[in-house]
């Protein structure tokens, strides 16, 4: 635009300042076309779009920006989509709050990227922002953050001489009701002398020397253990790193299964679970839609809903959490 747009740069935040007035981007122009602010010889709202939709994914961007827009924040090209400016801030005199990532619900996610592109958000403390297009152009805005575990006390057994029997995959203990193991939130009790370990809980308790296996009066190692049980979950190696690292910071994971995750976490003493938490792989793709069911199940049932990745720096633990901007 022209010496004339330089009012719209610094009363609105429009566009970026060059010698001969403001360029726009495509998202801009289209929007200040729709709102009335601006004529472009030779188009309509309708004909300017058409020029643009060809353009990778920029219906969805343009939804993202005009909603922001019309939010009263000023919105500008960022490093990942937008860059999006505190309310009554602009450039030149505020700084940008949030680093917006478009995405639609279809869109596969992978992680290691995601992970990467919050930590540098976070470098250049900015809050990492997701704006999700639905199939009908309906909006919904996640937070992520990357969460450091506070550390949870419960009970944990020391180690010990405990032998288990090989039963299929698990492990059967000998134990009387209230011992430590069970007050630990080990294992589910099959009757008043038998605590049966689930695979995860198993292979844990092995490595951390609480437990000796045994199959037959034979003594079976970790590694040997792992390889059987392995060919029956290809999601352990996973499950393993993140149940060994919640069980780290003091937490007590049971299975999630029946809200669709790997675990249900307590902290302390608390009766009800208070997050639950999905292994994810390194490198692993998850559809956003797949996502955006598990937090919404979440919030219903007032749990936080974390991810945790196996990831080149340990185990990254990722929170999704939808937000009202």
């Amino acid at each position: 635009m022209g010496k004339d747009g330089h009012s719209l740069y610094e009363q609105s935040g429009y566009g970026r300042p060059e010698k001969e007035g403001i360029r726009l981007t495509p998202q801009e122009a289209l929007y200040l076309l729709h709102r009335h602010k601006i004529e472009i010889p030779g188009y309509r709202f309708d004909t300017l779009l058409a020029e643009f939709a060809d353009q990778h994914n920029f219906l969805r961007s343009f939804l993202v920006y005009r909603d922001l827009r019309e939010r009263g924040y000023v919105v500008q090209t960022g490093p990942h989509d937008f860059r999006v400016f505190r309310r009554g801030e602009k450039p030149g005199t505020g700084e940008s709050l949030y680093s917006v990532r478009v995405l639609s619900e279809r869109d596969p996610v992978r992680f290691t990227t995601l992970i990467e592109e919050v930590v540098a958000s976070h470098n250049m403390r900015k809050q990492y922002i997701l704006a999700v297009v639905d199939d009908e152009n309906e909006l919904t805005y996640y937070e992520i953050k990357l969460q450091k575990l506070a550390v949870s006390h419960v009970s944990v057994p020391g180690p010990g001489a405990r032998e288990a029997e090989l039963i299929g995959k698990y492990g059967m203990v000998m134990v009387s009701p209230g011992s430590d193991l069970e007050a630990a939130g080990y294992g589910q009790r099959l009757d008043d002398q038998r605590l049966v370990l689930s695979p995860v809980e198993l292979y844990y308790l092995m490595q951390t020397n609480v437990v000796a296996l045994k199959r037959n009066g034979m003594l079976v190692g970790p590694a040997e253990y792992l390889e059987s049980a392995r060919n029956a979950d290809s999601e352990l190696l996973g499950k393993l790193a993140v149940y060994a690292e919640l069980r780290g910071a003091g937490f007590t994971p049971r299975t999630g299964y029946k809200f669709g995750h790997h675990f249900r976490v307590y902290g302390g003493k608390n009766i009800h679970s208070d997050m639950l938490v999905h292994a994810i792989g390194k490198e692993e793709v998850m559809p956003m839609s797949v996502i955006s069911r598990s937090v919404r199940m979440a919030h219903s049932v007032k749990k936080k809903m974390l991810f945790g990745c196996v990831h080149s720096t340990g185990i990254q633990f990722v929170e999704f959490a939808r937000i009202k901007l």
